[in-house]
C-alpha cells in the first residue's frame, strides 16, 4: 500500500515537558517582545501594572515626565519585591494587580526608595555612603516599546545589549494594518480565559481553519469560506469575505457601528487576522478588533487575555453597547479552549509521539520553524 508524506508537527515533549518550556521561557517569552498590554492602562505619572513574562515578575509604569518604564519587581538592596504578588498567576495579573505609586515607588523591606524612572531616590540612614553609587544602584530595566497601542516588554534587552527593535521583530505586519486605527481603540471589554493547554496548541488552532468546521458551526454560517475546503486556500493577506448580507464578526453579522474611517473597500466587507509571534493574536473587523494576548504559565496551562476594541467616538455614544460583538467572540473562543484542552489531553498518552499538519494546515508549520530557531534545533 501507497503512503501518504505528511509534515510531522513538533514532538510531545515540546508540548508535556517542563524542561522544555523552562527552554521556551528563557530563549523566547525572555529574549522576543512579548506583547504585555493596552497603554491606555498605565494612564497617569505613577499608575502600574503587574505582569508575569518569562517566570519574571515586572512592573510597568509610567514616569513623571510621561514615559513607559519597565522594571523588574524586586528592591536592589536585599530583592524583596516592591509591589506583594504572592499567589498571583498570570490571569490574576492581567485582571487585577494594578495601582498607583504616590510620586515614588518604595521598598516595604527597609524603605529604600527610587523615583519613577527607576533611580535610586534615598536610602534611609545610607544616603552619603550611596551618593556616588547611586546611578549603579537604579532599578533593574527591561526593554519597552509600542505599537498599535500596545505595550511589548523585553526582558533581556538590558542584558545582553543585542536585542532587535520591535518593529524589526513585527516585520511587515504594520504595513498591512496600517488603516485599521489600532492606537486610538478603547477596550470596552475584557475576558481572561484560563486554557489547560500548551500556548504552542492554542496558536497552532489559530493559525489554521480545517477545524472550523467541526468545532465552529455557528463562526462557519457567518463564514461559509471557512468551511469549503477544510479552509484551505483562503486569502488572509486581503482578507476573508462573510457571508451575502454580514460584514462584521457580530451574533447578526451586521452593526449599526461605523467603520472605522481610513478602511479600503475589501476592509470593510472582509474580516482579517494577524499572528504577532510569540504571544499575540489579533482579528480585525470592520468596527471592532479582538486582541489575544497568551500569558504561559506551564506546559499545559495559558492565560487568554481578549480584549475588544472599539473607537472611541463609537463607544462615547449613548446607547454604545458591544455585546453582540463580545458574545459571539466569547462562543467561538470557549469552543476552540474546549477543543485544545482536548488536544492537550490527548498528547499525554503514552501512544502519542508526534502529530501530523494536512495540507491546508501550512501555515501551523510557522510555529515549529519559530520554536526550532528560537531553541537552536533543527
Amino acid at each position: 500500500m501507497g503512503t501518504v508524506e505528511l509534515e510531522r508537527s513538533l514532538p510531545r515533549e515540546f508540548y508535556l515537558d517542563p524542561g522544555v518550556f523552562e527552554r521556551e521561557c528563557e530563549a523566547i517569552f525572555q529574549q522576543e517582545w512579548f506583547c504585555a498590554g493596552r497603554v491606555s492602562e498605565i494612564a497617569e505619572a505613577g499608575d502600574y501594572v503587574l505582569r508575569r513574562v518569562g517566570g519574571e515578575c515586572i512592573i510597568i509604569s509610567r514616569s513623571k515626565g510621561g514615559e513607559l518604564r519597565a522594571f523588574h519587581n524586586l528592591c536592589r538592596h536585599r530583592g524583596a519585591e516592591l509591589v506583594n504578588s504572592s499567589g498571583a498567576g498570570s490571569a490574576q495579573m492581567e485582571s487585577a494587580l494594578s495601582g498607583r505609586f504616590p510620586g515614588a515607588i518604595r521598598c516595604p523591606y527597609h524603605s529604600w526608595t527610587y523615583e519613577l524612572d527607576g533611580s535610586l531616590r534615598k536610602a534611609p540612614h545610607m544616603d552619603e555612603m550611596i551618593c556616588a553609587a547611586r546611578e549603579s544602584l537604579s532599578l533593574y530595566r527591561v526593554g519597552l516599546e509600542t505599537w498599535g497601542g500596545f505595550f511589548f516588554v523585553n526582558i533581556g534587552k538590558f542584558e545582553n545589549g543585542n536585542a532587535g527593535s520591535l518593529l524589526q521583530q513585527l516585520g511587515p505586519i504594520p504595513q498591512r494594518v496600517q488603516r485599521y486605527p489600532l492606537a486610538e481603540l478603547v477596550t470596552a471589554k475584557r475576558i481572561v480565559y484560563e486554557v489547560q493547554a500548551n500556548w504552542k496548541v492554542i496558536l497552532e488552532n489559530y493559525n489554521e481553519c480545517y477545524h472550523c468546521g467541526p468545532v465552529h458551526p455557528e463562526l462557519c454560517d457567518l463564514v461559509p469560506a471557512f468551511r469549503r475546503q477544510g479552509g484551505g486556500s483562503l486569502d488572509w493577506d486581503r482578507g476573508i469575505p462573510h457571508r451575502e448580507g454580514a460584514d462584521t464578526f457580530t451574533v447578526s453579522g451586521t452593526s449599526t457601528r461605523a467603520s472605522f474611517p481610513a478602511l479600503n473597500e475589501d476592509e470593510k466587507l472582509l474580516h482579517k487576522g494577524e499572528l504577532i509571534y510569540p504571544n499575540l493574536m489579533l482579528s480585525l473587523a470592520r468596527e471592532h478588533a479582538a486582541a489575544f494576548r497568551l500569558w504561559p504559565g506551564a506546559p499545559d496551562r495559558t492565560a487568554v487575555a481578549c480584549d475588544f476594541l472599539f473607537h472611541p467616538d463609537e463607544a462615547a455614544k449613548s446607547g454604545f453597547d458591544p455585546s453582540d460583538a463580545v458574545d459571539f467572540w466569547d462562543l467561538v473562543n470557549r469552543q476552540d479552549w474546549r477543543i485544545c484542552e482536548s488536544v492537550q489531553r490527548g498528547m499525554s498518552s503514552r501512544a502519542f509521539r508526534q502529530g501530523y499538519y494536512a495540507p491546508m494546515e501550512d501555515l501551523s508549520l510557522d510555529i515549529r520553524r519559530y520554536v526550532y530557531s528560537r531553541l537552536g534545533e533543527r
